[in-house]
């Protein structure tokens, strides 16, 4: 119990060591330890690297059907990968320390954001809905300056005053955080239907039970969430995706509102919102791979190997 006590309070201090340190260090400094670690972890001999593999596959051969991608390519991809999600945590750390003019001048709404006007005019609850892909806190630090405060979901960490420092982290970035748990859900409810706005970030189905769907060229699960709750709410369903770079910039992309009419049971809709969020989520995926964050298993094929 001591030892576990001792992890857990030296877990929760390196982050807040290094969350701090990033914080002030100068801005070309922080850049180059992130280059450092994500090359560091793209060449670790038995770290996730095989998995990250087997995903950036999917995503290149999709964009060829019939063509084996080169494995030296995506061995490239996927390194590539580790330094794009380093530089993401120490954007991440130095984030709430940015000021708000640093915020507005690097983030480009790239196309689509008259779709975010035209669903805050409707008067309705608002669903952002996207993949782990680039740097999402940026968007809602954005929105959350713009007046449009962002309600997102996280899953509880150990230890919990780690978890706790977490919350703190993303609420001094304007984002709402609920934990999740059995209250989750009514607290998305209520937020929807008081017309507010809401982030999810739902391209892996981590609690497992979700929707069956075809991502990438193989069967998985994505989570029902975002359509059982704009179904329940009458909230805009959008899909929606922000990139890091070129340089310090963010890119915003927001496709059109998905079609939330009810037209059978609300089982069938959910699958069908479900699978049009999975096609929309490729799409986003496949113009940067290297920016898509998901280094644990998911699909079952994953779980087998």
């Amino acid at each position: 119990m001591a030892s576990e006590r001792f992890r857990s309070a030296a877990t929760f201090l390196a982050y807040r060591i290094s969350g701090a340190g990033l914080g002030v260090l100068p801005e070309p400094v922080a850049s180059a330890v992130a280059a450092l670690v994500g090359s560091a972890m793209a060449r670790r001999p038995h770290g996730t690297l095989p998995l990250r593999e087997r995903h950036l596959e999917r995503v290149l051969a999709s964009t060829s059907p019939g063509v084996a991608p080169d494995p030296e390519v995506v061995r490239r991809w996927a390194r590539r990968s580790y330094r794009s999600y380093a530089r993401y945590w120490v954007e991440g750390a130095r984030l709430p320390s940015t000021r708000p003019e640093v915020v507005r001048s690097r983030f480009v709404l790239d196309w689509g954001y008259e779709h975010l006007e035209q669903a805050f005019e409707s008067g309705r609850g608002v669903l952002l809905a996207l993949p782990h892909v680039g740097s999402w806190e940026w968007g809602g630090a954005w929105l959350a300056l713009e007046g449009h405060p962002m309600t997102s979901v996280a899953e509880r960490i150990e230890p919990p005053a780690l978890f706790r420092w977490f919350l703190e982290k993303r609420e001094e970035m304007g984002l709402r955080i609920v934990p999740l748990g059995d209250e989750s859900t009514g607290r998305l409810l209520r937020e929807l239907r008081s017309g507010g706005l809401v982030g999810l970030v739902c391209d892996r189905d981590i609690a497992g039970g979700g929707v069956p769907v075809e991502f990438f060229g193989e069967e998985t699960t994505l989570p029902a969430g975002p359509a059982t709750l704009a179904l329940r709410t009458g909230a805009v369903l959008l899909p929606a995706v922000i990139y890091s770079g070129p340089a310090e910039s963010h890119f915003a992309v927001i496709t059109a509102p998905l079609d939330t009419t009810r037209t059978g049971s609300l089982r069938t809709d959910v699958a069908r919102l479900t699978k049009e969020l999975a096609g929309a989520f490729e799409w986003m995926v496949r113009r940067a791979p290297e920016q898509w964050y998901l280094y644990g298993p998911n699909w079952p094929s994953d779980r087998e190997a």
